[in-house]
């Protein structure tokens, strides 16, 4: 394996011009000779599949892999609050520059600036081609298109679509996809999972797969692989993710020598219903435009368990409006999230298990009325409704924090690729533009800024510098990977111990959710370290894996996935243990302020921690790339 090299390629020049310049000298593919080139794109939601309809349209021959049985159930369906962009529709001050200051900002400085702004200038454009793609947003009297306001912003700049603004999104991708699977440049594999990358002589020229419903595994040969295959949020067990969405992908990638970056860097979304019982095996989001119009508050006193509507206002603290009377409500998701776990830590926290803040819509009902705020968040009050039986019209919505995006994921320079030469990473997948902290309304965003306005030009100009020798599934490079994968399913069906993949799972994800979730220290995480280390030699000496690997089986699915989430939760620990300072949503307790913010310590930390692989029992090698600001200058992240 060639060494690890970390090259951001980070243009030039006025980073205003970066971006232009930058694909100025790409070089390029002539449009005869795409067809020439075969590209495989691994996930086939808001950055899978606009990646794969715009490499199709383009004229490549793309094969594009999804798990389900169709590409309009990718996670991304389950966005709901809204996509940003600067149109400064509203005329409120907002632009390109202030949605890059924004997006560093609420990253905690931990992101690249030059990615940040090119997502900026990409965000006007991603709404016009949506809008001709027939993308239902929501509009004014007049007819313009609609804004709300999301978190860690001052102004409205979210485009949305009632509350299915992910599956809105999704179709307009999803019909893009599939005219291009009509036209003949698209294939699509449903039911099929990438189980192993495959490189040669350096380059990404491949995976191994394996059909969900037969079990078959085949190889798929590709001049460039795209990885667009989510997050890797489900290592806690309990998060907002749908339960198929799994690491598989890209850890196997990293375990083939693409750096992984920043894997501590995860998300707490403020707004989820509270965890209800012990055999939950997800938990459900709501939207973070409801933070628009609910306010946020507890029982002044701890341990008060009147009902609401029996607790006058001077008895209640609207704690986020008290704390941050600028952003109040609509403070970033973290500083929420930490905020909403302190009064909980207090006593003051609301419901049956003392886990939750009200979101009280009283206000806004009495302001705006009953018909505007369904107008606005019915089909969210409506599913609230199912999962509690409550209805938030009459009564207020209960939430807490959890796991729910990953701003980690493989490392990737200016162009999207990975340090495997010919292995781009889209969306999620990626570590790139977020920092340490996402805003809200920013994952789609970058998922439709990656696949319909980057790799068309990146995975162009790596085709055209490459002169890559023909390959086929016989090479032994091949052979080899897909004998390595047969091996692991049968030792893994082989095993045949006490213990369901589950309960192992579950194990691993409260260990990392007390240790490693909304807060940290290092003795937790050593402790942690300990534990899923001793784990992990369980799972693989006594976990129970039924039936057989040629038919569908979805527990050999499952038991392959959380094998891989051992050895990702030990690289989150060992990040997290690793930096010694508070940002965004990472948060040593040893490092905040005196009213307990988050501390950076930017002389000894700006940087991206890019981790190499050298074995499962190998300590991982950290590899640095350093972070420099020139038009956002670091300081201390206030709201108040």
């Amino acid at each position: 394996m060639a060494p690890l090299k970390i090259e951001s390629k980070l243009p030039s020049g006025p980073i205003e011009q970066a971006w232009e310049k930058a694909q100025f000298e790409m070089k390029l593919v002539n449009p005869a000779n795409k067809r020439k080139y075969n590209i495989l794109v691994v996930g086939s939601g808001l950055a899978g599949g606009s990646a794969a309809a715009s490499l199709g349209e383009l004229g490549y021959n793309v094969k594009c892999f999804c798990f389900h049985g169709s590409p309009r159930r990718a996670h991304s369906i389950a966005a709901q609050g809204g996509i940003n962009a600067a149109k400064n529709y509203q005329n409120d001050g907002d632009s390109i520059f202030r949605l890059f200051y924004d997006t560093v900002k609420g990253g905690d400085f931990r992101a690249r600036e030059a990615n940040v702004y090119r997502l900026a200038q990409n965000s006007v454009r991603i709404i016009d081609q949506c809008v001709a793609q027939g993308v239902p947003f929501a509009r004014e009297y007049g007819g313009a298109l609609a804004n709300r306001s999301f978190g860690g912003a001052q102004v409205s700049r979210t485009f949305y679509a009632r509350g299915q603004t992910g599956q809105q999104l999704l179709l307009g991708a999803y019909q893009a996809l599939e005219r291009q699977v009509d036209e003949g440049t698209v294939q699509m594999l449903p039911y099929t999972e990438m189980l192993d990358l495959v490189v040669v002589d350096g380059h990404a020229r491949g995976i191994v797969t394996r059909d969900l419903l037969t079990g078959e595994i085949k190889c798929h040969v590709g001049d460039a692989v795209v990885l667009a295959s989510g997050g890797y949020g489900n290592v806690y067990y309990l998060s907002t993710n749908a339960k198929g969405s799994n690491a598989t992908a890209i850890w196997r990638a990293h375990k083939r020598g693409a750096a992984f970056a920043n894997p501590c860097f995860t998300q707490i979304h403020p707004t989820c219903i509270p965890v209800s019982g012990e055999y939950q095996s997800k938990l459900t989001l709501m939207s973070e435009s409801l933070r628009n119009d609910g306010r946020i508050w507890v029982p002044k006193k701890p341990h008060d368990k009147r009902p609401p509507d029996q607790i006058p206002e001077e008895d209640r603290d609207y704690f986020l409006e008290r704390r941050y009377p600028s952003f109040g409500n609509l403070v970033p998701r973290d500083v929420a999230s930490r905020n909403i776990k302190m009064v909980c830590d207090e006593g003051r926290g609301v419901g049956p298990s003392g886990l939750g803040v009200y979101l009280d819509f009283a206000d806004a009902i009495r302001r705006l009325g009953r018909a505007t705020i369904a107008e606005r968040y019915g089909n969210l009050f409506e599913m609230y409704e199912r999962i509690t039986g409550e209805n938030p019209y009459e009564v207020p919505m209960r939430i807490y924090p959890a796991i729910h995006y990953t701003m980690g994921g493989l490392w990737v320079d200016y162009e999207l690729m990975s340090t495997i030469p010919g292995l781009f990473v889209l969306g999620e997948a990626n570590f790139s533009d977020h920092g340490a902290n996402r805003l809200g309304a920013s994952a789609l965003m970058q998922g439709l800024s990656d696949g319909y306005f980057i790799i068309p030009y990146t995975i162009g100009n790596y085709l055209a510098s490459n002169k890559l020798e023909k390959v086929g599934v016989s090479h032994p490079a091949f052979r080899s990977v897909e004998a390595e994968v047969v091996a692991m399913t049968k030792k893994l069906l082989s095993i045949n111990g006490t213990r369901t993949t589950t309960s192992f799972h579950k194990e691993l994800g409260k260990i990392v959710w007390d240790k490693c979730g909304m807060s940290r220290n290092a003795g937790g995480l050593e402790d942690a370290l300990g534990r899923i280390r001793g784990l992990r030699e369980e799972f693989w000496k006594n976990v129970k894996v039924v039936g057989d690997s040629n038919d569908l089986n979805a527990s050999i699915e499952a038991a392959g996935r959380v094998a891989d989430y051992f050895e990702l939760a030990e690289l989150m620990c060992i990040d997290a243990l690793d930096r010694n300072e508070s940002c965004g949503g990472h948060f040593r307790e040893e490092y905040q302020t005196s009213d307990n913010e988050a501390l950076r310590n930017d002389e000894l930390y700006s940087y991206v921690a890019a981790w190499e692989f050298t074995g499962v029992k190998s300590p991982p090698k950290l590899h640095k790339e350093p972070l420099e600001f020139h038009y956002v200058h670091p300081s201390q992240r206030s709201y108040k």
